[in-house]
């Protein structure tokens, strides 16, 4: 397992939301919180987001691969993050297949 800690932007970029609802989610427990790196600096452990985009998907009843069954982007396997999801129903962002 990878123990990959992913910045804001980079987050950004895995699920396709904003950053405004992410740190809603966060609010929420929705979405996994940051750990802090030192100083200033925090990140998400990209396993973490990993499995709830793996939730997100299960939920809507989908799969993660890529049309060539290669694994969508900030794929990843064995995680322990278990927070809820409800992007789908959500009109501010979305996750990308």
């Amino acid at each position: 397992m990878t123990n990959s800690i992913l910045r804001l932007p980079a987050a950004l970029e895995c699920t396709g939301l904003s950053r405004s609802t992410i740190y809603l989610r966060v609010s929420e427990d929705k979405f996994p919180r940051s750990i802090s790196l030192g100083g200033r600096a925090v990140g998400r452990r990209e396993p973490e987001i990993d499995e709830w985009l793996d939730a997100c998907v299960t939920a809507r009843g989908g799969d993660r691969s890529s049309a060539s069954g290669r694994p969508g982007p900030c794929q990843l396997r064995a995680v322990n993050f278990t927070s809820g999801c409800d992007v789908f129903g959500d009109q501010r962002g979305s996750v990308r297949t």
